[in-house]
């Protein structure tokens, strides 16, 4: 995402009211290798023939990604 984009008042104000793991998914989000990595992910999950859990598992050490289970 071009470094402008990021700049302008509209996002600046919207990434002001964001706490952190909300900026980190913005960030992940815009984030060309994180993308590149998740379709590959989803695309070898898709195929069958990996174990899905541990390639997921695998997915978040790469980056450092922490789940939380959501409340009801």
């Amino acid at each position: 995402m071009p470094t402008p984009f990021w700049r302008s008042p509209e996002i600046r104000d919207h990434i002001s009211t964001l706490d952190r793991s909300g900026f980190a998914v913005e960030f992940l989000r815009r984030n060309a290798a994180y993308r590149r990595d998740y379709a590959r992910l989803q695309r070898r999950i898709a195929r069958r023939g990996v174990d899905a859990a541990a390639e997921c598992a695998a997915f978040v050490h790469r980056w450092g990604l922490c789940f939380c289970p959501r409340s009801q």
